[in-house]
């Protein structure tokens, strides 16, 4: 059997390079199963305004070359699947919500006005791209007035019943505010990272209040205003450091995903769940007990600003690990900083892209190269398939709906190795260059 067979390699030194095959008669050591797993949706980025400050130093030609690589259905990323925040997330130039008009239950003085100055041009200039962009919006902080204590940062929402009704109408007039804007909103999650109990916006949640407030508020205020915005369980996390959840003796993430989905009214109105941060060590059971849901991993693990490779290598496991329990989509935190990426709050994060403001000069960093070695090869549509073999652990396979296979695979170690494909009784062989992510596509 004839193949067209081309492979993509990345490495500290080589941005992208083609990979040669040749025939073999090696044992393999890494074979497609054949077995179909799930559905591929997409991949995407979040908005953020310290994002569009950042774009702001491009001229023209420079942010036209940005915008098509990531969002242009014939760029390199083809991202078609983005996030943005209800509200200030901790990458805003200020923190904000769209009311806090003190105890306006009636959401009278809601207002997405602020929006206009960075996220709504944002979005709208990806949108010229890829005008089928979908999205999915979240909240790290209710307006101040409904927290306990009455601040962005830390806290919980009151927990009074008109309050509740207040903040599930806060949603509803979200989603129409944008409507009324231009621009469409695919998913609400309700809260970002549930668990976090931060001094940038943040509000901590409950299994048991995530559970009333989606099939006692948010459910039933949506399908009053007739909105066919999906209500996803997300975003769920975990404490940072890890060692608090060891301290309490719990990693039990089904007091989250489990205890809400297991409720028959809340389940009804929950169209999938999102993953983050730690959560990649729960989402293998909560795939296991509900796989007709549908997963995102909703935001990639955002580093500490320095944009090195062994962190891009840290982030390629991640992909793997998402994918290999059962995401349907994958989306990155922050596609473009400033230099060290500086939050308002003082953490420097990683971003596919860095924009120098004094140089006007942008560079395509490690996790750039990551993303594109998934997003470009791997289209929406596609499903996951089976790997077996010594590889099988760092790499992923897809096969796209026109029948194109794609293996995406990381070499970690610090010498060149062969990789021995076995596909259609055939052996494929070629040299994954050291510390290298790699693509193959097969036609």
């Amino acid at each position: 059997m004839s193949l067209t067979i081309q492979g993509y390699s990345t490495t500290p030194d080589t941005a992208w390079k083609e990979i040669s095959f040749i025939p073999s008669k090696e044992n393999a050591n890494l074979t497609l199963s054949g077995a179909e797993h799930q559905l591929v949706e997409g991949f995407g980025g979040c908005f953020n305004e310290l994002g569009y400050i950042a774009l702001s130093h491009l001229n023209d030609e420079q942010r036209r070359e940005v915008f098509h690589s990531l969002f242009h259905p014939e760029g390199e990323h083809k991202f078609n699947i983005c996030r943005l925040p209800i509200g200030a997330s901790d990458y805003a130039e200020q923190w904000y919500s769209h009311n806090e008009v003190d105890g306006d239950v009636a959401m009278e003085h809601f207002s997405i006005e602020r929006d206009f100055k960075y996220l709504i041009p944002y979005i709208k200039e990806a949108l010229t791209y890829n005008p089928n962009l979908q999205l999915f919006a979240s909240p790290w902080s209710p307006p101040t007035w409904m927290k306990t204590p009455k601040a962005y940062n830390y806290g919980t929402l009151r927990w009074e019943k008109e309050i509740l009704e207040a903040y599930a109408l806060y949603f509803v007039k979200f989603v129409q505010a944008y409507h009324e804007a231009g621009i469409t909103i695919h998913q609400v999650h309700v809260q970002n990272e549930v668990i976090a109990d931060q001094k940038f916006p943040s509000c901590m949640w409950t299994g048991e209040q995530l559970r009333e407030f989606i099939a006692d508020y948010l459910g039933p205020a949506f399908e009053k205003h007739g909105l066919d915005t999906e209500i996803w369980l997300g975003t769920i996390n975990a404490p940072d450091p890890w060692e608090e959840l060891m301290k309490k003796k719990t990693n039990d993430f089904d007091e989250y995903a489990g205890l809400v989905l297991s409720d028959p009214k809340a389940y009804a109105y929950i169209k999938g769940v999102g993953y983050q941060w730690a959560g990649k060590n729960a989402i293998q059971r909560t795939v296991a007990s509900y796989p007709e849901l549908r997963y995102m991993q909703t935001e990639n693990e955002c580093g500490d600003g320095t944009n090195s490779w062994n962190y891009a290598k840290y982030v390629f496991n991640l992909y793997q690990h998402y994918f290999s329990n059962g995401v349907n989509a994958y989306i990155y935190w922050n596609m473009v900083l400033e230099p060290k990426g500086r939050s308002t709050w003082g953490w420097e994060q990683n971003s596919m892209i860095t924009v120098n403001p004094e140089q006007k000069e942008l560079t395509r960093n490690p996790e750039y190269y990551v993303m594109k070695h998934f997003a470009h090869q791997v289209a929406p549509g596609a499903r996951r398939l089976g790997l077996s073999g010594a590889w099988a652990g760092k790499a992923v396979a897809f096969r796209n709906e026109d029948g194109r296979l794609v293996i995406v695979i990381n070499n970690p170690f610090k010498d060149k190795r062969e990789l021995h494909l076995a596909y259609e009784e055939q052996t494929l062989t070629c040299e994954l260059e050291a510390n290298s992510f790699n693509s193959i596509v097969i036609e």
